[in-house]
Formats: structure tokens, C-alpha cells, sequence
């Protein structure tokens, strides 16, 4: 009997241990959107990042000077980009597929990623 709640509990830590993991990789994907989207002169600051207002979806917010911003990011069941809106605007279609084939699957979005600490992060190394 102790076995199989011992087993049963394990099983249940695996699978929060997954689904942690995509809600981490999706929260990245978003967050590395933002240096592709908003031009570096115009100095975003992150605020914060967050479940979105639809499963399977985040939220990030930031300023551009004293001004607030919003995306929101949309997945598949796991950590795919489906869909992005900003500041209640849509990418989609070629914009949404570019910004995924050419950007996001590069090692610059990690690089850049406003949460990093990589060349384009204001406290990053050169």
C-alpha cells in the first residue's frame, strides 16, 4: 500500500516537473519576442512575465519610457509560438513565422533575452 502511494506520488512530482518545465521554455520564448519587437533606442524595461489571459499563454509587460506595454504569447499544447499580440495587435501569418524561423530558433533570442545576462542584456558582457 505505502508502495504504490509512494509511486503514485512520484509520478505526480514527475509530471508537475514537466509541465513546469514547458511553462519555464514558454515563458522564455515570450520573453525573448521582446528585443525583436521593440527597438532597442527605445530602451524597454521588462516588468512582468505571466500566465495569459487564455490556456496556454503568457503575458509580459513592460515600459518604454514612462509608457505601458503588453504581449501576449499563444502555444501549442507544448512550448510552440501559435500566436502573439501586441499591445492588442496581431503578428501573423509571414511576420509570426519569420520572427520563429529567424530569430527565435537562433542562439541571438537566448542571447538577448531581457531575463539573461548575454551581449544584448544592459548588464551583459560585450
Amino acid at each position: 500500500m505505502w508502495l504504490r502511494a509512494g509511486l503514485a506520488a512520484a509520478l505526480l512530482a514527475g509530471l508537475a516537473g514537466c509541465e513546469s518545465s514547458v511553462d519555464r521554455l514558454r515563458t522564455a520564448i515570450c520573453r525573448r519576442t521582446l528585443p525583436a519587437l521593440v527597438p532597442a533606442d527605445a530602451n524597454p524595461r521588462l516588468l512582468s512575465v505571466g500566465r495569459g489571459p487564455a490556456p496556454d499563454s503568457v503575458r509580459l509587460d513592460y515600459l518604454t519610457g514612462h509608457q505601458p506595454h503588453r504581449i501576449v504569447c499563444a502555444f501549442d499544447q507544448g512550448a510552440g509560438l501559435t500566436g502573439l499580440v501586441v499591445d492588442q495587435k496581431a503578428v501573423t501569418g509571414g511576420a509570426l513565422y519569420l520572427l520563429r524561423r529567424y530569430y527565435l530558433d537562433t542562439p541571438d533570442a537566448e542571447a538577448n533575452d531581457p531575463a539573461g545576462s548575454g551581449p544584448g542584456h544592459p548588464t551583459g558582457s560585450p
